[in-house]
Formats: structure tokens, C-alpha cells, sequence
């Protein structure tokens, strides 16, 4: 199966390898004293991948012409593919210094942060580029495939569902923004709504420049359905404002109480390093604070962690993934709690070692599950995990299941929720 990066990176679309007659006289252009001449030659050079070649080109070019845009523009993106990003950066930023109007630029700066690491200011870039040119749907299209990278998928189909809403038919942007809008449904385990776009990207260009194709075999193969941690951050971003109310009135969420009674069963003390693996808004900590010395929380969802400071519960709260910030912090915890946690995530293999590092020399790891056969997504967006699979995980991450029982931790559709507590222990 494909990884996510995999599944919403656009594809190759350079242009085939021009033929040699061509290719000779752009490159004798590049020495002719005509600054047109030039910058025309470093665009074909460019779009045919000699970014090297072009870089050259569109250098000579503004020596004779140092206020062309377009050609500021493509020197940015010849060094930006000649991998001197760097070079790149620096002249886009001074570009825009006097260019601040200019859409193309911030969207090029966008690309260039993202590349660097720093989605924020990416972030920043692609909002002014979207603010900038809000009816230049191939402009949109870019947007978004930056926004689906720098993991922001809500906002890249909340960019580009009325967009393409409006546009004209015979825009030859609707395939492109298609496509781009395809690859955020799949980053938010849609794959439904992901094929639905890719049929309509083929309808509008049934030739295909933006590689609908080979991502709709994808899907049809079994890729793109597996909950990404872009998806989870945004579900319980968005649900963070009615999370309580909703969970304990509607759905009678019980799976904190019940751990807690479970823990007591094992005789747990107090005084201990606690952590709360996926707090949420904090409803298990409150459950979990007499057992604590020190308590800390982690969420993926930054808006929940706001909520859940607002209980003024926890010694430490913070954002991360499961998985890695649990890595983080070797032999650190007495007890760590996941309560409707592991439902978000496939095989439990990675999260069981993953916690069997965090613990302390007999500590535990408390957890719900749903109950299932196997590792199986259902309907409901969650995972069910069989009994089978979590005694496998747990002997491979060299734990004791130390406590099983089944539980209702919620109720779903007026109907209760086959599920179970586990707690694990670390040997000592």
C-alpha cells in the first residue's frame, strides 16, 4: 500500500524529451544578445526539465530586461528545480519586497517554505496568493496541493469545492483542480469523494496532463483508505467546541470511568507519572488526576489541548501524533491511558512498542478498543480490532496483558458499542 505522500503528491508532468533540433537552438538562443530570445529559450528549457540550462537563461534575459515578471518568476522556479532552493528563497523574497501584489510569487514562496520546512509561513503565502487571485481556479489548484502537504486538507476542499462550483466548463483548470481536490479527500480517508472528483477531472480532460488516472487505479486498488493522523486532527478540530456534550449526552461515553475502575481493580496507587495518550478535551484526566503525582496530556488536535488546558487538570499538556510522542520520552511514565484512542489507528503493533518504550519498568498502558474480527475500518470511520490481533501486538512489544474485559465505552446510532479494556503491564 502506498504511503500518504505517496497517494497526494502531484505527478511527473514535464514535457517528453524535445527533439535535438529543438533542443540545439534553444540552447544557441541563450548566447544571442536579444533578451526575448533568451527568456523564450529559458522557458522551453524549463518546461522540458533543463532547469540548469534555464537558470542561465532567464539570468541573460533580465540582464537586458531587469523588470520582466514572468521572467523573475521563472528564474525562481529554474533555480527552485535545479535544487538551489536556497537561491531561490532568498530572490522571492526580494521580488516581493516591491511585488507584493504579485499572486504567482507568493504562491512560488509557498512551495519554497514548504520544501524548507516551515508550514507556517507556507501557510501564510498560500492564503495571501488565495486572497490575491480568488478566481484563478489553476492558481486555487496550487494552493490547495500545498495546503494538502503542509497538512491542511479541510482547508484545500473548503478552498476548492465552490471554486470549481463556479467555474466556466470549458476552463481548462477544472482538471487540474480536480485532481488537487481528489488527493485532500484522501488525506481525509474519503475515498469515495476522492473518486468522484478523479471521474470528473477525466470528464473535463479525458486526456489526462494532471494524472487522474493512475491515482484513480490507485484507490480502485485498495490505496487511500486508511485514516491518516490529517484526518484525526481535523474531525476533532472541528468537534472540539461541542466534543463534550455531544460524547457524554449522545453517545454516553464511559470508557475514562471505566478504566479508572479498572485500574483501581489492580490495586494502582498513587503518586504516579501519568500520561493521557490522545486527551481529547480532558475527560479522562479527570479521571485519572488521583492517581497522579504529575499529569500529563498530548493530543493531536491542537484546539483540543486548548480545551483541555481550560480544566487546569494537567502539569504539561502539548500536540503530537500518537505514535511518535510516545517515542519520545523512553522509560518515562508509571501509567499511560488511552481512552478511545486506538480506534484511529490500523495495526496496533507500532503504538504497543511504541508505549512498551515510554513505560517504566512495571508500568502500564490502559486502554478501549472496539471489539471486531482481525483490524477491520468500519462504516463509522474507526477501527475494530479482534482479540487475536491485540494478544499478538502485545507479545511482540514484550508486554503482559495483565487485565481484559469487554466494555460499552460508548454507544453509537442509539445502539451499544462492542468493545474492550485492556491494561498491559511492563515487566519489571
Amino acid at each position: 500500500m502506498l504511503s500518504v505522500t505517496d497517494r497526494i503528491m502531484p505527478a511527473d508532468l514535464s514535457d517528453p524529451t524535445p527533439p535535438g533540433d529543438d533542443l540545439q537552438s534553444w540552447r544557441r538562443a541563450l548566447t544571442a544578445d536579444d533578451p526575448d530570445a533568451c527568456g523564450e529559450a529559458a522557458d522551453a528549457l524549463l518546461a522540458h526539465g533543463y532547469a540548469a540550462e534555464a537558470v542561465a537563461g532567464f539570468r541573460a534575459a533580465l540582464d537586458g530586461d531587469p523588470g520582466r515578471r514572468d521572467w523573475r518568476r521563472g528564474l525562481i522556479r529554474a533555480l527552485r528545480d535545479s535544487g538551489a532552493v536556497a537561491e531561490a528563497l532568498s530572490l522571492c523574497r526580494d521580488v516581493l519586497r516591491t511585488q507584493s501584489d504579485d499572486a504567482v510569487l507568493h504562491r512560488l514562496m509557498a512551495g519554497l517554505l514548504l520544501e524548507t520546512g516551515d508550514s507556517a509561513g507556507s501557510l501564510d503565502h498560500a492564503r495571501e496568493a488565495r486572497f490575491l487571485a480568488p478566481h484563478d481556479l489553476a492558481g486555487l489548484a496550487e494552493v490547495a496541493d500545498m495546503l494538502v502537504r503542509a497538512e491542511e486538507p479541510v482547508q484545500a476542499a473548503e478552498l476548492l469545492e465552490p471554486a470549481l462550483r463556479h467555474a466556466h466548463p470549458a476552463d481548462p483548470a477544472r482538471h487540474p483542480a480536480q485532481v488537487a481536490l481528489a488527493r485532500a479527500w484522501l488525506v481525509l480517508a474519503d475515498p469515495e469523494k476522492a473518486e468522484s472528483a478523479l471521474e470528473a477531472a477525466l470528464e473535463a480532460a479525458p486526456d489526462d496532463p494532471a494524472g487522474a488516472t493512475a491515482l484513480l487505479a490507485q484507490i480502485r486498488s485498495g490505496a487511500g483508505g486508511d485514516l491518516t493522523p490529517a484526518f484525526v486532527r481535523a474531525l476533532f478540530d472541528r468537534y472540539a467546541d461541542r466534543f463534550d456534550s455531544h460524547l457524554v449526552g449522545t453517545l454516553r461515553y464511559t470508557a475514562p470511568q471505566a478504566l479508572r475502575q479498572a485500574l483501581e481493580g489492580l490495586g494502582l496507587g498513587t503518586g504516579l507519572r501519568v500520561l493521557d495518550a490522545g486527551c481529547g478535551t480532558g475527560l479522562a484526566g479527570v479521571e485519572l488526576r488521583p492517581f497522579a503525582a504529575w499529569l500529563a496530556g498530548f493530543d493531536l488536535s491542537p484546539r483540543m489541548v486548548e480545551k483541555a488546558r481550560a480544566r487546569h487538570l494537567y502539569d504539561e499538556l502539548w500536540d503530537g501524533e500518537l505514535v511518535a510522542t510516545l517515542r519520545t520520552r523512553p522509560d518515562a511514565w508509571d501509567l499511560i491511558v488511552a481512552a478511545d484512542v486506538l480506534v484511529y489507528l490500523g495495526d496496533l503493533h507500532p503504538v504497543l512498542a511504541a508505549a512498551a518504550g515510554a513505560l517504566r519498568p512495571g508500568g502500564r498502558f490502559a486502554f478501549t478498543l472496539e471489539r471486531g474480527e482481525g483490524v477491520r475500518l468500519h462504516e463509522g470511520r474507526r477501527y475494530a480490532h479482534g482479540e487475536a490481533h491485540l494478544r499478538q501486538a502485545t507479545a511482540a512489544a514484550g508486554l503482559l496483558l495483565e487485565h481484559l474485559q469487554p466494555v460499552i465505552p460508548r454507544w453509537n446510532k442509539g445502539q451499544p458499542v462492542d468493545g474492550l479494556l485492556a491494561v498491559l503491564r511492563k515487566p519489571a
